[in-house]
């Protein structure tokens, strides 16, 4: 059984082109179904019925588990079993007709744009602020996903034209544009600060720390959440609170929908209109504070 997982998980980096990071999200879904079937002392996947599939998501339920886990996990079991009938020719696909779980999509956290303007007033000109400012600065007028922002690439970087191209999910390629507010950042990191970080290190990715390597997630989270507290910002944030803010800010200044869900990288407009039910909720906020009637 683990020999078809390794198989599925290499088929999801070589046949898929999915990021490390999803796989390892496929990995664990798929981890806790293995463990889950062999305690049903379940030793073929050929003999994992529609009952067995059933009773392991009962179990996440009752773990507490939100609906949105459980949707994920599912939608992991119906990749995996397909595949096994066309790798392996196992009979039948047990995870058909089992209905994915209804999930209540939680609104992403974004900032005002008066957060926003305090979260990039960088007072220092020293080496890491010049870094951090420049990040932030590229992650609110790009809106790329952490990963994207810290795989970027010198050769990725056109400023004179004012534009960056990044690789998002599944390796697609995008060219998204960038601000002139952004450029200059950049610009002054790459000539006052990036030099005294990498000095004779040959590292490709814009973005590095103190070593002169590339950022972490982790390294990108620790700074963001420093940052935001010393701009006095209470708000939970997340590492992806600037792309939700850069989508939000953009919709409710009148950008088209299909033009944000193409500087996303949404493979689904679904996705990307989660940001004009956030834009609502805030015009709700607004009128109920300012109304004198409301």
């Amino acid at each position: 059984m683990q020999y078809a997982m390794e198989d599925f998980f290499h088929y999801l980096q070589i046949e898929r082109g999915l990021s490390s990071n999803t796989i390892q999200a496929y990995k664990r879904d798929l981890k806790q179904y293995y463990i889950f079937l062999k305690q049903r002392e379940i030793v073929k996947w050929e003999s994992v019925s529609r009952h067995d599939i059933l009773q392991f998501l009962y179990q996440l339920n009752d773990l507490g588990k939100s609906s949105a886990t459980l949707a994920r996990v599912l939608s992991t079991i119906r990749l995996f079993h397909p595949f096994l009938m066309r790798e392996y020719q196992i009979p039948e696909d047990p995870s058909i007709h089992i209905e994915t779980p209804k999930t209540n999509r939680k609104l992403p956290k974004v900032l005002s744009i008066g957060e926003v303007d305090r979260l990039l007033t960088f007072n220092d000109g020293d080496k890491f602020s010049l870094r951090n400012k420049a990040m932030l600065e590229t992650m609110y007028a790009t809106g790329l996903r952490v990963t994207e922002l810290i795989d970027l690439t010198l050769a990725d970087l056109h400023l004179s034209m004012g534009f960056v191209r990044c690789f998002g999910k599944g390796s697609k390629e995008r060219i998204v544009p960038l601000g002139d507010v952004a450029k200059d950042s950049i610009e002054q990191y790459l000539e006052r600060s990036r030099p005294k970080f990498v000095k004779q290190k040959k590292t490709e990715q814009v973005f590095v720390n103190h070593h002169g390597s590339a950022l972490s997630r982790q390294g990108f989270w620790k700074n963001i959440k420093q940052i935001a507290k010393d701009a006095g910002i209470e708000k939970e944030i997340s590492p992806h609170t600037l792309r939700h803010s850069f989508a939000t800010h953009l919709l409710e200044n009148g950008a088209d929908l299909r033009a944000v869900q193409e500087m996303l990288g949404h493979a689904d407009i679904s996705t990307t209109q989660i940001y004009t039910h956030v834009s609502k909720s805030r015009l709700k906020d607004i009128y109920k504070a300012h109304h004198p009637r409301a």
